[in-house]
């Protein structure tokens, strides 16, 4: 009779397991999907802005173009009117990718021109907080195999990131696309040169709910401590690593490690200028310290 109660127990016990077990893959899949609205909508609380911003541009330049009759003022006129209006499209066909876009399937994608996608998308922020933007892209970048937006979605994180830690020091950001023959990935680098992270608080940044804001900033973004979370599970769906180095007072670099598509193209060796950064932890194990500083490169 024990045994056949302690077997009963059991059962229970193993379907109580397995009905946690998908509770909890639901949770994380309704989380996900709420870091991604998050970005969505974060991003289109900036184009928002931005599309009035260039609306008022073709309204004041048709008006131009009415008062006067001579060809000069009209084409200066017709000339910004296009280019606003060329801007406003490429803008509106990144969101709409973003959005329509929610399948997690991978393909060859062209990292420089995704990049330079999400940098447009936050043209405009960076400007209102005057945060100077550089590029360093390597020629003949390989293409890499991932979801492109999945991955868009990392970077436009990782870049207003940067952009909150330097909103005091108007400082400088550096986004650094390179191949790397030692491990055989594709780099992508963000660089900030802000108020960096604390020791102690590093190691817990890729933790779920984990926050160091007290909540969204003047634009509506961040404090949710869903951002670095949803980051590392993306980099981990595509078999990559996300590394950040940070040394308080001077910055913090995150590093996007991402696998070749397949029949990539290898580029030759490249000269690198190196610069040194000194706290680092990894993601997957974001828990565990890396012995070996990583560094962050930057070309003058």
């Amino acid at each position: 009779m024990d045994q056949q109660n302690l077997s009963s127990d059991v059962t229970r016990l193993l379907q109580k397991i397995e009905q946690l077990e998908k509770e909890n893959q639901l949770i994380q899949s309704h989380l996900r999907s709420a870091a991604t609205m998050i970005s969505l909508g974060e991003l289109l609380s900036t184009t928002t802005h931005e599309f009035n911003n260039m609306l008022m541009t073709v309204m004041n330049y048709a008006r131009m173009g009415l008062r006067h009759s001579d060809n000069e003022t009209r084409e200066k006129a017709l000339t910004i009117i296009l280019n606003a209006s060329n801007r406003a499209a490429q803008i509106s066909e990144s969101v709409l990718g973003m959005a329509r876009n929610r399948s997690v399937g991978k393909e060859a994608t062209d990292l420089v021109q995704l990049t330079e996608a999400a940098l447009l998308l936050l043209e405009r922020e960076m400007n209102k907080y005057r945060i100077q933007v550089d590029t360093d892209f390597s020629p003949n970048v390989p293409e890499v195999f991932i979801n492109g937006n999945q991955i868009q979605e990392v970077l436009l994180n990782l870049l207003t990131n940067a952009r909150q830690a330097m909103e005091k020091t108007k400082g400088r950001l550096l986004i650094k696309i390179h191949y790397d023959a030692a491990s055989q990935m594709v780099d992508l680098v963000v660089r900030d040169y802000g108020a960096g992270i604390a020791t102690d608080v590093l190691p817990h940044i890729f933790d779920p709910f984990f926050s160091t804001k007290s909540g969204p900033d003047d634009s509506g973004k961040g404090g949710t401590g869903l951002g670095l979370s949803r980051c590392r599970e993306i980099m981990e769906d595509h078999h990559g690593r996300i590394l950040v180095q940070s040394t308080p007072g001077k910055g913090t670099a995150f590093t996007l490690k991402l696998p070749l598509a397949p029949n990539a193209k290898i580029p030759s060796s490249l000269p690198q200028e190196e610069i040194p950064a000194r706290n680092s932890v990894s993601a997957p194990a974001a828990n565990a310290q890396e012995s070996k500083s990583r560094r962050v490169v930057r070309k003058v």
